[in-house]
């Protein structure tokens, strides 16, 4: 989003006091997503983008019903680039056990090509290999080989990492599967939606001050670390923050989902 979209501030809030969210139960993950939502909206966003995989597989349909702006999710941008990178029609998927238990990704990729053979795997050692930082060590290199051994045998060619922690990984998971296997990380195509729609509909800011605001549900010790991990760049100031159960305002009708994948909001722009 930085990259491709320079004249946005960005707000983000990350739930590491309630974390992780891939083990926890649809309605308890839908619960979260509204508050963390409501949250946001009260800092004056024009867009929700919901980057968390297993957030958007069990939360998106009630966010995308509830909230005044737009909302994007990260499954079906992710699935349109796996359909499209595919050339065998087989298609792994890797996610926290959560976005794996939903089907989110196999109802997306399915409702873009019907053909397409689709082994979804849950991966959930990944996520702690990267909040730890061992990215390209023996000890990833091992899970990666324990979970993906056997997709290369079962003809798959592309491998979707249903996760935002997972692209870290790439090296190793690339090494393992071989470059007979394409990765295809959702969140450059979900940057490539926010952006496509943002301009569509004259939403762009092409200038003016850039403020990104980064909030934590709790201030974890690595935080900074693994941000700046995945940013590679200094983060600025990060501000502790609480969430509570207070409904979303100025709740909208429901709006049918464009191509996209992001919900266009009933009542003009903003």
């Amino acid at each position: 989003m930085r990259r491709r979209l320079p004249g946005e501030s960005i707000v983000y809030f990350g739930d590491p006091a309630r974390s992780p969210y891939g083990t926890k139960s649809a309605d308890t993950i839908l619960r979260f997503a509204v508050e963390d939502a409501a949250f946001l909206l009260n800092r004056g966003v024009k867009m929700v983008i919901v980057a968390c995989h297993s957030a958007s597989s069990s939360a998106l349909p009630e966010l995308e019903r509830r909230l005044p702006v737009p909302v994007l999710g990260v499954v079906e941008p992710g699935a349109r680039a796996a359909v499209r990178a595919t050339r065998s029609n087989r298609i792994a998927v890797i996610g926290t056990t959560a976005t794996i238990a939903s089907g989110a990704y196999e109802r997306a990729i399915r409702g873009l090509r019907r053909n397409v053979e689709i082994i979804a795997k849950p991966t959930p050692l990944f996520v702690p290999l990267v909040e730890e930082g061992w990215l390209d060590n023996d000890v990833a290199e091992a899970v990666a080989r324990r979970y993906l051994g056997g997709l290369t045998d079962e003809g798959v060619d592309t491998l979707l990492l249903g996760c935002t922690h997972f692209p870290l990984l790439a090296r190793v998971i690339g090494r393992v599967l071989g470059p007979a296997v394409r990765l295809v990380d959702s969140a450059e195509e979900t940057a490539a939606s926010a952006e496509e729609f943002l301009s569509a509909q004259g939403l762009l800011n092409a200038g003016g001050a850039v403020r990104h605001r980064f909030y934590l549900s709790d201030l974890v010790p690595n935080f900074q670390a693994v941000g700046e991990r995945f940013l590679g760049e200094p983060m600025g100031e990060v501000v502790r923050a609480s969430v509570g159960d207070a409904p979303v305002a100025g709740q909208s009708p429901k709006a049918r989902p464009s191509k996209s994948g992001v919900r266009r909001p009933s009542r003009g722009k903003r």
